[in-house]
């Protein structure tokens, strides 16, 4: 196995909805904010090479919305997802698998791309499966008010439509389940109905894809819950769980959205769990 991070684009978002009850005179020192209040985001995909698969964990929100819906997140910086696939040394088509932690818009949109002959939507791995599972299927697609802005149509009926559409089972499982991907997932429900965080060995190294769980070093504290979970109290007992489980057991966590920090262990203090080190890619595996 060799896992490669696919920066698929930085964006910004408000660091107050980010962070939710905690005052920004806390969360900012962590998460500065700029002028406007917002906080710099990074949509960090992981493309993982096992044998004859390549899975790609997220996809970022891709380009296909309009400019007025752009204008909304702010993109900074030169990432985009071809570009980090061909420094990983690989092509979207060459992509088999696609593994949606879940299904907003940030994680799923470069699921989908409108076709370059501008008469549809279609998908932009054309030769991968799309991994997702039922319960949060039916969630995203019946979705309730709070989350309705972000389960796009245009994401999700052309990923069934075009028949590469797949459901993880035992989704039963409470925390850990394996996956015929070749990883454990864990599955958590207080950001969203039955999001899926894959965990893995690595070179000696346990690492935990952290998604909406975990956003950034700075939501490490057991009550830093971003303010667009909807169940923050299931989060706080999903994230107590799995802090302590991967201070005991030296986990690597790996952050989805942190636009500085790709990877970190925990410590434990007399404040709870904590951060310890920050690394790069580079610096743990290369």
């Amino acid at each position: 196995m060799k896992i490669y991070p696919i920066e698929t684009g930085n964006f910004k978002l408000d660091g107050g909805a980010m962070f939710g009850v905690v005052p920004k005179t806390i969360w900012q020192r962590t998460n500065p904010a700029d002028e406007l209040n917002l906080i710099d985001i990074a949509a960090r995909s992981l493309l993982i090479e096992d044998g004859d698969r390549l899975t790609l964990v997220d996809t970022g929100m891709g380009n296909k919305q309009s400019d007025k819906f752009f204008g909304y997140y702010y993109r900074w910086g030169n990432y985009d997802i071809d570009s980090s696939l061909k420094n990983a040394g690989f092509h979207r088509d060459e992509i088999t698998d696609v593994f949606l932690t879940h299904l907003h818009f940030d994680h799923c949109g470069g699921a989908i791309q409108w076709n370059k002959d501008r008469t549809g939507y279609e998908p932009a791995f054309k030769h991968a499966k799309f991994w997702t599972n039922e319960k949060h299927w039916k969630w995203a697609t019946d979705p309730n008010p709070r989350e309705k802005a972000s389960f796009l149509k245009e994401n999700l009926i052309p990923m069934q439509e075009s028949g590469q559409l797949k459901f993880i089972g035992r989704t039963d499982e409470k925390y850990l389940a394996d996956s015929p991907l070749g990883f454990d997932i864990r599955f958590v429900d207080g950001h969203t109905e039955k999001q899926m965080l894959p965990q893995f060995e690595y070179k000696g190294k346990t690492i935990a894809y952290m998604a909406d769980l975990i956003p950034t070093v700075g939501h490490i504290p057991l009550p830093y819950v971003i303010g667009y979970d909807t169940r923050p109290l299931i989060t706080m007992e999903e994230k107590e769980l799995f802090l302590n489980q991967a201070v005991d057991n030296n986990y690597y966590l790996l952050f989805e959205h942190d636009a500085h920090n790709q990877l970190c262990t925990l410590k434990r203090t007399e404040k709870g769990v904590r951060l310890d080190r920050t690394f790069t890619f580079n610096e743990l595996f290369n």
